[in-house]
């Protein structure tokens, strides 16, 4: 494999998107936690479905939301002075709304499962609700918060259909490693298709023990 391009890209965009996935699954995850309400369950299921849709159909859904003609992707052109789709910044939406529902499912399990009658203590003492989560929830739920982040990595990174479907084929521009493996078995270049899956199916591994070793410290 000559050309590393792909998987800096790889690497460059699930990072972003994971922050962006930590940061909102997380404060979505709370929420559902703590919100009592018939209206959760569906919340929830709207947030999931990027786990159960084929990646390519929710890269489409993407590409019409964001595409051109989208009154989404036109109010991006006209602020940045680019289109969304077909650039590495559409790559990384299409990473951060697979790895999401990773971080969310995560993150929502370790929430509720934090004691309710130490938050309550902490209220009980004066605490703010907002510093009960900070100061008390989280740190609590970290465990299962961070192996959430993690398989929302390891999703991202992986990534082929919607990523492929929202910011294309471009080697050198938006082509990420899953892409050049698949380009590499189209080509018959068996070296390079080789390489990026042993690439891509090492970090797989280190991911999945990281969360195997952090769900074993939780017992």
């Amino acid at each position: 494999m000559n050309d590393w391009f792909p998987l800096w890209l790889s690497l460059r965009v699930s990072v972003i998107a994971t922050i962006v996935a930590g940061v909102l699954g997380v404060a979505i995850a709370y929420v559902l936690a703590k919100w009592r309400s018939r209206w959760a369950s569906l919340v929830e299921a709207v947030v999931t479905l990027p786990i159960v849709l084929p990646p390519t159909v929710l890269g489409y859904y993407l590409l019409t939301l964001l595409g051109t003609r989208s009154s989404l992707g036109q109010s991006w052109e006209s602020l940045f002075g680019s289109p969304l789709v077909f650039t590495q910044s559409g790559a990384v939406v299409a990473a951060t709304v697979s790895a999401l529902p990773f971080v969310i499912r995560a993150a929502r399990a370790a929430i509720s499962n934090v004691d309710a009658r130490v938050e309550e203590s902490a209220r009980v003492m004066g605490l703010a609700e907002w510093r009960v989560a900070r100061v008390v929830t989280l740190p609590l739920a970290a465990r299962g918060i961070g192996a959430g982040i993690a398989l929302g990595f390891a999703r991202a990174l992986g990534d082929f259909g919607a990523t492929v479907m929202v910011a294309g084929n471009i080697p050198g521009q938006t082509q990420t490693l899953p892409v050049a493996v698949y380009d590499a078995v189209q080509a018959g270049d068996d070296a390079t298709a080789r390489t990026g899956s042993l690439v891509l199916g090492a970090i797989a591994v280190v991911v999945l023990v990281f969360v195997t070793q952090l769900f074993a410290r939780r017992r």
